[in-house]
């Protein structure tokens, strides 16, 4: 490989990321690490060209290690940095680029007093963790205070110094490669911590990347798309270099990305709320919220705001819908309690239905859903009453209501909102879109809205009377 002069501010970085590891090839954990890194590498205008997996295989590895030196300025690898005979990647590293281990004894002596530390002083440090304390000659260190294993960075054929910042001081040489831990949590510090720090010191003053994810539930990609341009929102987009915008869905939401650069964050972000100005406009409510606020949040802050509570009566959902909004912190100011009731015998005991409806409409009916959501309302004492009652598959259905068939209601004080709907997907699938459409009708109904939109796929054409 011939040495290449490191890229001026102005030039764009070739970044990529590699992830080492039997069970991130085999597919055994979800390879999470890699989103994490290139999300993070955004926010310094360096975007990611390449991410690469490899097995604990010392060959392909090296082999993988020298192209990515070849044609990349950074190289972020985590994983293969355990103590055990298949943590590979430090000697793989040192091997492949002439750099012999050494033992670095202040880190060895962090490792046995994190043992200390979280096990007592009456259980040494294993002796295959002083593995760990080796690393190439060459190598900057980087501590690891959450963990045993520390990571490093190796500048390729180039000698550096043994301390981070020497090697900002490099020149001639544009192959930085960081090995950090596979654990996320840990390679999430050290990348904040660490590796940021020094990309925004070795490449100071680029033009800030900044992204913004505006959530939507009820309409599809092609359908957003053709929203966004009856208004010409996607044109105004495009004609601005500085931006950018892309579609993904994460069921059962699509989601809705953009990305602004600008010299600095503070104008970067301008730009994304110009942008979300525009798009909220041409959708409406469709959009429930931006970034990681998931809707059952965005419908527990309205209720909140409002003094308002709910309860549920839940028979096909079989308790998603309580378990989502039970892993919201502070949910008891809005929730008041809920009721599984799968057997018939629970529907009239627990909610009041009356056995002879069931008899006659049946348990999957526009009849018992507002029962169950009127019953819920009543036993808990509360504003709303949500309920769920259909057949999440992949039996148990009829020509009458074939598996998919569900019915969800809506109770208020004076009204109840029955929909039916066909929603033909997978069991998990099911009972997660049936949640998200409970509490999407909730939201839509304190906006003063219809609980579901006219257009809403898999909604039956036949709208329930209020009752």
């Amino acid at each position: 490989m011939t040495d290449r002069t490191a890229p001026t501010n102005t030039k764009s970085i070739k970044a990529e990321i590699l992830t080492i590891g039997d069970e991130v090839i085999r597919g055994e954990i979800v390879d999470s690490n890699k989103a994490r890194m290139a999300q993070r590498l955004l926010q310094c205008n360096i975007e990611v060209h390449c991410q690469t997996s490899v097995a604990d295989d010392a060959a392909r590895m090296s082999e993988l290690f020298q192209i990515a030196a070849a044609r990349s300025d950074l190289v972020l690898i985590t994983g293969g940095l355990g103590p055990t005979s298949d943590d590979l990647t430090t000697q793989v590293m040192a091997d492949t680029f002439k750099s012999p281990l050494f033992l670095h004894e202040p880190t060895l002596e962090a490792i046995r007093l994190f043992f200390k530390q979280r096990t007592g002083s009456q259980r040494p440090m294993p002796e295959s963790n002083a593995k760990q304390a080796y690393f190439p000659q060459h190598a900057a260190i980087l501590p690891n205070p959450l963990g045993t294993a520390p990571g490093f960075m190796l500048a390729a054929q180039q000698a550096v110094g043994t301390e981070i910042e020497s090697a900002a001081e490099s020149s001639g040489h544009i192959a930085f490669l960081f090995c950090m831990p596979g654990v996320p949590r840990e390679l999430d510090l050290m990348m904040d911590e660490q590796v940021m720090p020094w990309i925004q010191k070795q490449w100071p003053n680029r033009p800030v990347t900044c992204e913004r994810r505006l959530r939507t539930f009820g309409i599809g990609e092609s359908a957003l798309e053709d929203a966004l341009n009856k208004v010409d929102v996607l044109t105004r987009i495009e004609q601005d270099r500085q931006l950018r915008f892309g579609y993904r869905t994460c069921f059962p939401d699509n989601f809705l990305r953009v990305i602004a650069q600008a010299p600095s964050a503070a104008q970067a972000e301008e730009k994304l709320d110009e942008v979300s100005a525009w798009i909220r406009e041409a959708l409406g409510p469709k959009v429930y919220g931006e970034g990681e606020m998931a809707l059952e949040e965005v419908l527990s802050d309205q209720l909140r705001a409002g003094g308002q509570t709910l309860a549920l009566a839940e028979s096909c959902t079989g308790g998603l819908v309580a378990q989502l909004l039970t892993n919201l912190p502070g949910s008891s100011e809005i929730f008041n309690g809920g009721v599984v009731a799968y057997a018939n015998a629970a529907k009239t005991d627990l909610l009041g239905v009356s056995s002879e409806l069931l008899a006659e409409q049946g348990a999957v009916s526009e009849a018992v859903a507002a029962a169950m959501a009127q019953g819920a309302r009543k036993r808990f004492g509360t504003d709303f009453g949500l309920a769920s009652t259909g057949i999440s598959g992949p039996d148990g259905g009829t020509p009458q209501k074939p598996v998919g068939t569900v019915y969800l209601a809506w109770a208020w004080e004076g009204e109840t909102r029955v929909e039916h709907f066909q929603l033909k997907f997978k069991r998990d699938m099911h009972r997660r879109l049936c949640a998200q459409i409970l509490f999407d009708g909730l939201r839509r109904h304190l906006m003063g809205l219809d609980v579901v939109s006219s257009n809403f796929t898999g909604r039956k054409l036949k709208v329930s009377e209020n009752r």
